[in-house]
């Protein structure tokens, strides 16, 4: 009877022994899910405020091999969920109902126009907000502009402690700025945001210095950076007119365009290959795409700046605000088609200077210069700040000029006086003024002049060695 007891015992603390195993093996496995998630996603780390410690503690735990990750890993897109983009430019299509109009559903939206720097569309395109990692656009140029591509950067623990979406940098790995930038740009790692920011700049807080003195030195004065990441923080603020065109002067730089226009690459950390993808699902996608950035935090929303240029039409547009990755990637198609579907560029100061030579033939003549040398000035035009610009289709017959003029003027007058100014509209709103400038000095007669004039007069009139001329 008692060995029937303790054989049934021996089976029963067996049963509870499997059980505990097979529960600690479903613990670790749903572990090592959780961590493949947060080293896999901005989204995750960000909704759920997992800290920084957290998220390197599962990434040690899963990856193991002194915290270096497996290839595995390498490929996976670590900031949104995956989208069908032809799926969505098919939506978009079919739920257009007036091409003539941005319908967009994102709370911020702007198109900018590259050859004039104007906007061609905005929806509340001058309000502060959060950017989150389309801050990194402002972090890689001042990159570009201080550092060497080929030095060699050592990882500290900060870099390798920031939470969100991460290239997976480790404390003293070695990776060159050139592939930070890679990783920065491309897998959104604000790792290397901080990495970057330590090695230009000598501490985050010293590198936003950076950043907001670059700020001020393009002329955004609606910019304040805090951080080279863009997580949220208070005080780090752009507007969608400001982002454009920091994307707008980033694009200008040959190194910076590359970089954002690539889909993969390979960079390396510690002599290792690591194969990363660009978080930008748009290259390589939709038409004359080339860049830029992705964003997202809980303050700013989906983010999504884009570089579009088709013929000569080349464009940024800029989504803050959307709820969703589809939703992000849909309203920027919408601005990109509402752009190619409704304007084109023309030599807008081809067509000004042609208006004005109009003005001048007619007007130049009728401007007296009273007791000058010259009693009529030569006009010369303010050089229009840009040559060509997009333009509405049906905007393209209503350029108009107006010019107001002085036609009375005391002697002297200076080089360069402005005599004039020229308000150049475009179906009723101005685009620009340009004033209109006096091409020569012309000086006061003094009493010598007069003197001249009266010798010139007497020869006039008694000429052919004093002789009087027949005047009847």
């Amino acid at each position: 009877m008692r060995n029937k007891l303790s054989k049934r015992k021996i089976y029963q603390v067996n049963k509870l022994i499997n059980l505990k195993e097979a529960l600690y093996k479903c613990l670790i496995s749903i572990i090592v899910l959780i961590a493949i998630l947060i080293a896999s996603s901005e989204t995750l780390v960000t909704d759920f405020n997992l800290s920084p410690s957290f998220a390197n503690a599962q990434e040690n735990l899963v990856f193991g091999d002194g915290g270096k990750k497996q290839d595995f890993m390498v490929q996976i897109n670590e900031e949104d969920e995956e989208i069908d983009i032809e799926e969505i430019q098919k939506e978009v299509i079919e739920t257009s109902s007036n091409p003539e109009e941005a319908d967009v559903d994102s709370r911020i939206a702007l198109i900018y126009d590259r050859a004039s720097g104007k906007i061609l569309y905005e929806k509340n395109g001058n309000k502060q907000t959060p950017m989150a990692s389309t801050t990194k656009i402002m972090t890689a140029i001042v990159v570009l502009e201080n550092a060497n591509l080929k030095d060699v950067v050592t990882i500290d623990s900060k870099a390798a402690g920031i939470g969100g979406s991460r290239l997976g940098l480790k404390k003293n790995d070695k990776i060159t700025v050139n592939d930070l930038l890679y990783g920065l740009m491309l897998r959104s790692g604000n790792d290397a945001a901080v990495a970057l920011a330590n090695y230009v700049g000598g501490s985050v807080e010293s590198f936003a210095q950076m950043m907001n003195e670059k700020a001020k030195e393009m002329g955004l004065t609606n910019s304040h950076f805090i951080v080279p990441h863009g997580l949220d923080n208070d005080g780090h603020y752009t507007t969608a007119y400001e982002l454009a065109k920091m994307a707008d002067y980033a694009l200008k730089i040959d190194k910076f365009k590359q970089i954002v226009g690539t889909q993969n690459t390979t960079i390396y950390i510690n002599g290792y290959a690591k194969a990363i993808n660009n978080t930008n699902k748009l290259l390589g996608s939709v038409s004359g795409v080339y860049g830029v950035k992705t964003g997202f935090t809980n303050g700013a929303g989906r983010c999504l700046v884009t570089a579009c240029k088709r013929d000569d039409l080349d464009i940024v547009t800029v989504i803050i605000g959307a709820d969703t990755t589809k939703q992000r990637t849909a309203d920027t198609i919408k601005l990109i088609n509402y752009a190619y579907n409704n304007f084109e560029v023309i030599n807008i100061k081809e067509i000004v200077e042609e208006k004005f030579e109009q003005w001048k033939a007619i007007n130049q003549s009728r401007i007296y210069v009273n007791k000058g040398i010259k009693n009529n000035v030569e006009l010369l035009l303010e050089d229009m700040p840009f040559e060509n610009m997009a333009i509405k289709k049906n905007n393209k017959d209503k350029i108009d000029v107006e010019v107001n003029s002085i036609f009375y003027l005391e002697a002297s007058v200076a080089k360069n006086q402005v005599i004039a100014n020229m308000k150049i509209t475009i179906n009723g709103e101005t685009l620009e003024i340009l004033e209109v400038y006096s091409k020569e000095e012309i000086r006061k007669k003094e009493m010598q002049d007069y003197f001249i004039e009266f010798l010139e007069v007497i020869n006039l009139v008694f000429g052919d060695g004093g002789k009087k001329q027949d005047l009847f």
